[in-house]
C-alpha cells in the first residue's frame, strides 16, 4: 500500500485553500472562472458519501470543531490538490445529522 505524504499547512492556510477552490466568497456580480454558479455567496459545495452527493454549506461551518474534523479526514484521505471538488469521507446520513446540529 502506498503511503501518501501531505504537506501539512497551518489550519488557516488550509481553510483559505478550500474557500478559494470551492466558495463563492468574494464573487463580484458576474461568474468568476472556476467557481460554481449555483453556490450562493458565503457558501461552498462539498461532496459526501459513496455516491458523492452534493451539499451546499455555509462558510460558518468552518468554525465548528466537528466540521473541521471532517476536513482533516478529507485532507488525509483525498488531499486538497485535485479537481474532484471537496469530498468529505463520511456517510451521507452522518453528514446530514452533523449539519443539522450545526444550524
Amino acid at each position: 500500500m502506498a503511503i501518501r505524504k501531505f504537506n501539512k499547512l497551518p489550519q488557516t492556510a488550509v481553510l483559505k485553500q478550500i474557500l478559494k477552490r470551492c466558495s463563492s466568497l468574494g464573487r463580484s456580480g458576474g461568474e468568476q472562472e472556476g467557481l460554481p454558479v449555483d453556490v450562493p455567496k458565503g457558501h461552498f459545495a462539498v461532496y459526501v458519501g459513496e455516491n458523492r452527493s452534493r451539499f451546499i454549506v455555509p462558510i460558518s461551518y468552518l468554525r465548528h470543531p466537528e466540521f473541521q474534523s471532517l476536513l482533516r479526514r478529507a485532507e488525509e484521505e483525498f488531499g486538497f490538490d485535485h479537481d474532484m471538488g471537496l469530498t468529505i469521507p463520511c456517510e451521507e446520513v452522518v453528514f446530514r445529522s452533523l449539519t443539522s446540529m450545526l444550524r
